[in-house]
């Protein structure tokens, strides 16, 4: 038994098979292989040759190798140029890995000889053996890569399994049935696998000979092209199958003729079907004209989706899906009205304009499904390609519709609500202007005959229901603008948002993480808790994620702790959530003298902005800090140059300019701050300072001035209203001209302030300053 145990080196090879008996020559380039075929040629030059399992692997590992392989002797060694040595072996026995003895610098391993046993030559065997050489035979004849000497060659061997083995290296075989024969230890069922393998090889040999003695006989060897057609009609002639081009062709027809197509586009369908039919399958052209069809027979030209027009169901589900946003359901629910009374109204080209996360992109999805429309969406931002909205010319290598029309082959219907995202974040470059290719398709006069560059073809866009979101509409062009119908779409109060929370982000929440109502349920000091201090947003994002995190945190601690359900409370949010991240300016106890508080509009919201002003001895220099705009250090000086005007009046010296420094100081130096709303707020505080008057500590106040003392309207009057009650304000002194605005504010804190209404500035500091 030990005789047949040897150690030798092992070198995996890839894609090729050694059999005993069989002479080869292969190039060895791995490191470790060299070193291996060197430890070899120091010993007896014996070497362990056997095959990986995937050809493609670099670096083997025990895993990756075949136990059974071939015990070879090393006839010669060639060195070629790039550290490549060629091999010539004979391949001596079948073997098997016993056990790997190292793997490192180089495979060794323990081989196990596998010595074929004799086979008893009897009647069964003869036959197998004739059986095979005939089979052998004919492969030789048929495939027309063997020499014929060879079959001579194999004529002395009388040894059956050795007969087998020379047969096996002489096929073309892939490596797994290579593999497969090498494995077979008894001769019989070895002999029995290479006939049927062989005679499949014979079989299929047949069928390429048939096939290529018809296209000979039909076509000249010179016409390539022509001769692989033949040669693929031939074998679907084999196969029983018709020609696929005319399939084809009848198939395309087929669908022209049952897609209700208009005239023009149907006319237009059929040229391009004849235009195919000559260019023949096989030509570029072909695949250009196969993709224009399926475009035009996907496009819903006629389909067509029916509106629900009941008014009250669409009040409902726009109810039932946002809180607040008045002023978009009002335009749905009169667009419905109309259109149910005339039945004739093109669609209404829509934009919600506002700070992200207040539900600009979801109250489209509720308007479609409002409306019963299909939906479909396109985000504008960072589109910058004219041909995104046109679609490229078929000229193009690769031309492809635009996404307008794309959009209206996936909405599958002529009249979806079309979204059009973020329309105030397109861009240009030397490839033209998207918003100048939105002119046509916003424009209800114009979109009845949209015309992409690629389908060359009126489609009919009037029906679809255009809504466009932006967050701001500075730069959208303005001739874009005029086309759309601006709706605003401005932040929710303190009150909307708990109510958005519990009504919706909550049970929304719950849904997600699979969690019953009634098992994790939250109290409402809990939820003001998190929009007060945890958030600071016009929308809701940023609070829907917060309430995510709070029910994640409370499910861990149930899981962890055995809890049956829990309810989260203030002091549960301080605990999963941590400190505060945000407080509200709150407002001063006591009268100061020229500390004024102001009211500002910010991203998240309103906010209270406080102005400092402090005098002092010098010569009439005016210093403005806090990382002001440019806008507000206008409104500075222009309150500056006011009181100094106007000093008299107020018991100013009129010399205060000559001898005096003043210092305006708005805090929160870190926070950029611009807008046309601080003057009223600077002069009273230049007035307080120089007067030597205190202001009132219950009084905020917001409006732009003129040199003439006029009190100027701002914006955002009701989120700065709720910021000035947040910090415990009870008088707001705002212009005149913004009191239509407080229409806007909840009523619920109008009642709670008392509003003093300024034209001019006079009024203002008769208020303010005691």
């Amino acid at each position: 038994m030990e005789n047949n145990i040897k150690i030798l080196p092992l070198i995996p090879l890839r894609g090729i098979t050694i059999f005993p008996y069989m002479v080869l020559h292969f190039d060895v380039g791995r490191e470790k292989s060299i070193l291996a075929l060197e430890e070899a040629m120091l010993k007896d030059q014996e070497i362990f040759l056997v095959s990986q399992k995937d050809a493609k692997v670099e670096e083997p590992i025990e895993e990756d190798i075949f136990t059974i392989g071939s015990i070879c002797n090393i006839k010669q060694i060639l060195k070629l140029p790039g550290d490549t040595v060629r091999v010539l072996v004979e391949g001596v026995s079948r073997a098997r890995i016993s056990n790997y003895i190292q793997l490192e610098p180089f495979f060794k391993a323990e081989i196990e000889l596998l010595e074929d046993e004799e086979v008893v030559i009897n009647k069964e065997s003869e036959a197998l053996v004739r059986s095979m050489r005939k089979s052998f035979d004919e492969y030789i004849k048929l495939s027309g890569n063997i020499p014929a000497e060879i079959l001579v060659s194999i004529e002395d061997v009388e040894n059956p399994g050795r007969l087998a083995d020379v047969i096996s290296s002489y096929l073309m075989l892939k490596g797994e049935k290579k593999q497969e024969l090498l494995e077979a230890y008894d001769v019989s069922e070895r002999l029995e696998k290479l006939i049927v393998m062989i005679n499949n090889e014979v079989d299929i040999l047949k069928i390429e000979r048939k096939i290529g003695v018809k296209v000979k006989n039909k076509v000249d060897k010179s016409q390539k092209e022509y001769y692989l057609r033949e040669q693929l009609k031939a074998i679907q002639e084999e196969l029983g199958e018709d020609d696929e081009d005319k399939k084809e062709i009848a198939r395309y027809k087929s669908r022209i003729t049952k897609a209700k197509l208009p005239k023009v586009v149907k006319e237009k369908a059929l040229y391009e079907l004849d235009r195919l039919k000559n260019s023949g399958s096989y030509s570029a052209e072909g695949g250009v004209i196969r993709s224009y069809l399926d475009w035009i027979l996907d496009l819903p030209w006629n389909n067509e989706t029916k509106d629900n027009l009941d008014v009250k169901k669409a009040r409902e589900v726009l109810e039932e899906e946002h809180y607040g946003l008045e002023d978009v359901k009002d335009r749905i629910i009169e667009y419905l009205a109309v259109r149910k009374m005339s039945n004739s109204l093109k669609g209404p080209i829509i934009c919600l304009v506002g700070p992200p996360g207040v539900g600009k992109t979801s109250i489209a999805r509720s308007i479609a499904k409002a409306l019963n429309r299909n939906f479909v969406r396109m985000s504008l931002g960072g589109v910058r390609d004219e041909a995104e909205i046109r679609g490229h010319r078929k000229t193009y290598v690769g031309a492809i519709p635009g996404r307008i029309i794309y959009g209206m082959k996936q909405a599958k219907s002529k009249n979806p609500l079309f979204l059009l995202d973020e329309i105030d974040k397109m861009s240009n470059d030397f490839r033209g202007d998207p918003a100048d290719a939105l002119l046509e398709v916003l424009d209800s006069e114009q979109n009845s005959t949209f015309r992409d560059h690629y389908l060359e073809l009126d489609f009919d866009l009037s029906k679809a229901l255009f809504v466009t979101t932006a967050n701001s509409l500075e730069t959208i062009p303005r001739p874009l603008l005029d086309r759309m119908e601006i709706i605003e779409v401005s932040g929710y109060t303190y009150e909307e948002k708990f109510h958005i929370a519990k009504n919706h982000l909550i049970p929304k929440q719950l849904k997600e993480h699979n969690i019953e109502k009634d098992i994790i349920t939250f109290a409402d000091n809990s939820i003001y808790n998190v929009i007060e201090n945890y958030t600071r947003e016009s929308g809701v994002r940023s609070l829907e994620r917060k309430l995510a995190t709070l029910l994640r945190k409370a499910i861990a601690e149930m899981v962890e702790k055995d809890k049956k359900n829990i309810n989260i409370t203030s002091n549960h949010v301080k605990k999963y959530l941590g400190p505060a991240i945000y407080t509200f300016e709150k407002a001063d106890r006591e009268d100061k003298i020229g500390v004024v508080t102001g009211m500002a509009w910010t991203g998240y919201g309103g906010d209270t902005l406080p102005v400092e002003v402090t005098v002092m001895p010098g010569n009439g220099k005016l210093e403005l800090t806090g990382q002001l705009g440019d806008v507000m250090k206008e409104s500075a000086r222009a309150g500056y140059s006011y009181v100094r005007a106007n000093a008299e009046k107020y018991g100013i010296n009129p010399e205060f300019h000559k001898d005096k420094d003043i210092h305006i100081h708005v805090p929160e130096g870190a926070v950029p701050k611009d807008g046309p709303s601080a003057g009223v707020t600077m002069i009273t505080a230049l007035v307080s300072a120089l007067s030597n008057r205190k202001v009132r500590h219950n009084v905020a106040m917001t409006g732009e001035i003129t040199l003439t003392g006029r009190v100027l309207p701002i914006g955002g009057l009701k989120e700065k209203t709720l910021a000035a009650y947040r910090a415990g304000i009870d008088t707001i002194i705002i212009p005149k001209e913004n009191e239509k605005d407080m229409l806007k504010i909840p009523k619920t804190i109008k009642s709670k302030l008392t509003f003093i209404l300024a034209d001019k500035i006079d009024i203002v500091l008769e208020m303010a300053l005691l």
